[in-house]
This record gives structure tokens, sequence and C-alpha cells, in this order.
């Protein structure tokens, strides 16, 4: 067996998916974080707001499931530029916008982008990383979007302060196109790249050799592992939407919280999302390398991880600020931390021909749960103006998902398929 490389050119690939993962949620957030200002502003009801989120997860559904199968084509060099552009551009655009249809269409647009993200990093952690590093390195990259929901809060009031909120979208849109530059100049596939040592490209290829060739939607389409991870992404995905659109929401309305107050509240329950993230991922890397199989590892993490998110239905009724911050820190924890693990399994149970395109899939099932569950909460709200119901929805979804799943594949076994069949 290859001598493990602790370092090496695969986690500057990591670094990058970070990055761009920070980038991708500092977007993606903003509008939340704003939402008390541009309500008042534009005079947005609550469905009215629940409407601008579900046209963003609607784009971001369809383009999901495209972004993977085009980037299971074109690879993830040119597939993330292209939808790193799109939503870059489309986040610049909010600037301009002054009606809830212009508000609508800047976020169609940068849910269209911003949904090639996760199938572009996870094909090239599949195509960088072996089975035994991969739930590490997800958590590493998915731990971005923490980092970006720590930073929105903490330099978005201070250019919405000092320039206006139209000022915020155009510095944090300008500044991100440096990460563009910095992925088409580094990124390559292993077996391309002039850095990497040949002890590291052992390492990256010491799993069995995938058959080559494609495999089409049709032939994924009929395998119950595919279906596992969409429901499973079906039944959790709504839930960190839910945290990112409205937990600013939800500290207004219980703690009366506005722009200037939102910052350590929120970047404390992204700490603890972070921790969870990499955690999460850590804690089956570990239990696959002292000889646990990969199945119980990855449900022994994502049952731990289910565990932590139901006490946020206790989060309406806590009397203190800072205890609902911990009681929501260790839900968004255990969130990205069951996350970090379910976003390997394309990669355990499928070639990585697949990879992207069954991200895809699972990402479009999450989306249209994202899409039900922000009218359900806009209704919810409108007719009762209370938070509990939704998080004991977000309560059970965890020990929900994990069920669907192990019942679908209850050994995590690769799915039997053959490259080059199928549409």
């Amino acid at each position: 067996m290859p001598t493990k490389p602790r370092l090496g050119r695969r986690w500057i690939v990591v670094a990058l998916l970070f990055a761009a993962t920070v980038i991708n949620y500092v977007d993606r957030q903003m509008l939340g974080l704003l939402k008390p200002t541009l309500s008042v502003e534009f005079g947005w009801t609550e469905t009215d707001y629940a409407d601008i989120v579900f046209v963003f997860q609607a784009a971001y559904a369809v383009c999901y499931l495209l972004f993977g199968r085009f980037i299971d084509v074109i690879g993830a060099r040119w597939g993330f530029a292209l939808a790193f552009t799109v939503w870059n551009l489309a986040h610049i655009a909010h600037a301009a916008a002054s009606t809830l249809t212009q508000f609508m269409l800047a976020r169609l647009f940068l849910g269209a982008g911003e949904a090639g993200n996760f199938p572009a990093g996870l094909k090239a952690v599949a195509d960088w990383f072996p089975k035994q590093e991969r739930a590490l390195a997800v958590g590493l990259f998915n731990a971005g979007a923490n980092i970006g929901a720590i930073i929105t809060p903490l330099i978005v009031p201070v250019i919405t302060i000092t320039w206006g909120w139209r000022a915020a979208f155009v510095v944090t849109g300008v500044l991100s196109f440096a990460w563009l530059a910095a992925w088409l100049a580094f990124y390559r596939t292993p077996d391309q790249h002039k850095g990497v040592t040949a002890e590291e490209l052992a390492h990256i290829q010491s799993d069995p050799a995938d058959p080559a060739g494609r495999v089409g939607w049709g032939v994924l389409a009929t395998r119950r592992e595919t279906w596992a991870y969409a429901g499973a992404k079906f039944l959790t995905d709504p839930v960190w939407w839910l945290f990112l659109f409205w937990l600013p929401d939800f500290l207004h309305r219980t703690y009366g919280l506005d722009l200037k107050g939102f910052g350590p509240p929120l970047v404390a329950i992204y700490i603890l999302s972070d921790v969870g993230s990499v955690a999460g991922g850590w804690l089956s890397s570990r239990l696959i390398r002292g000889g646990t199989s990969l199945n119980r590892a990855r449900k022994l993490a994502m049952l731990a991880c289910a565990a932590c998110v139901l006490p946020v239905v206790f989060a309406t009724s806590a009397a203190e600020l800072w205890v609902a911050v911990l009681i929501l820190g260790l839900a968004t924890a255990g969130h990205q931390g069951f996350s970090a693990n379910l976003l390997t399994l394309p990669s355990d149970l499928f070639p990585r021909a697949a990879v992207a395109s069954v991200v895809g899939i699972g990402g479009m099932a999450g989306a249209v749960g994202g899409m039900l569950m922000s009218k359900f909460t806009g209704w919810v709200l409108d007719s009762t103006g209370s938070y509990t119901p939704i998080l004991l929805v977000a309560a059970g979804a965890y020990p929900l998902a994990l069920l669907f799943l192990h019942l679908l594949s209850p050994r995590l076994a690769p799915a039997a398929i053959k490259t080059g069949d199928g549409p």
C-alpha cells in the first residue's frame, strides 16, 4: 500500500472549494439578513418574501439537475467557472432591483448559478480524494457554508449602514471575482496537474478503478441508491434553507434584534455549525480508518448528528437569547455534520462518471423540498406568527431521512451499474 501523503495539492483543491462555498453562502444569505430592512422599504408581506425564496429554489432545483449532468460531461474546472460567473453576476444585479418582480428575477439567476457549486465541488472531491478521506474533505469545504453565514452578518451591516444596501451587493460581488481567477489558474484533474507527486497520485488512485464511460440518467433513475440519496436530501435540505433564510427574522420576531444586533448571535450559531460540519465528516472518516465498515460509519455519524437537531423544538420557548442561540447552533451543527456524510454517498455508491449527475438529482430533490418548506413557513407565519410548528417539522426530518436511507440502501453497497449505458 502506498504511504499516505499528509500534505499535497488535493488540500489546495479543498481550500478553493471552501472559498467558493463561502462566497456562495454570502451571496445566498444576504437577502435573508436584509429582509427586515427591505420588507419595510418595499412593503413585503411574509408571503411576498416566501415567493422570492421560492423562485430562487425553483431555479436552484432545475439547474442543480442540469449542472450535475453538465459537469459530468465537461468536468469540474469549466463547469464550476460557468456556475460561479452566472451566480456572481446575478448577485450584483440585486443592486438594481426595485420591485418584487425584479428581485425575483435576480434570485432566479442567482439560484440557477449557485446550483453548480455542490455538483462541481463533489465532482472535484471524487476526482482528488480516495473514499477514506472524502467525508473529511466534504466536511471541510462544506464548512464554507457556515463561514459564509458568519461573514455575512459581520460585513453586510457595515456596508449597508455606510453606503446603503445596494452597495453591499456590488462590493461583495466585485471582490468575489478574484476566486474565479485563482480557480482557473490552479485547477486540473490530478493526472494532469504538474504539481502532484507520484506518491500523492498513487494515494488518490488507491481505490479500485472505475469502469470507463458515462452513466445515463435513465440508468441512475432505476437505482434504489439514487433515490435513497435524493429522498434524504428532500427531507433535510429544507431545514438548512429555513435556517439560512429565516434565522434573522426569527431573532427579530422573538428577541427584537435588528440589523445592528444580528451579528453576534448569527456568528455564534454558524461557528457551531462549522464545528458540526468538520466533526461529522471527521467522525465517519475516523471510524472507517479504524476498521468500521463504510455503511456503519456513515450511518452512526448521521445518527449522532440527527440527535443534535431534535432539541430545536425548544428554541421558541427559550427565555434567554443565548439559550436559543445554543439550541439553534446545536441544530445547525447537526445538520452540517449530517450533510457532510450524506454528500459523500454519491461518490461512495457510484462511479466517478456519475457522481455529479447523482448529486444533481439529489440537489433537485432537496430544492423542491425547500420550495415546499418556504411556502409552508410563509403560510404559518402569516397565519399564526409562530415558529413552533415549523421547528417541529425540522426536528423530525433527520431521523426520518436516516430511516428512509437505511430502508432503501441497508448496506450502502455500490450501485450495480455499467458505464456507457442509458441516455
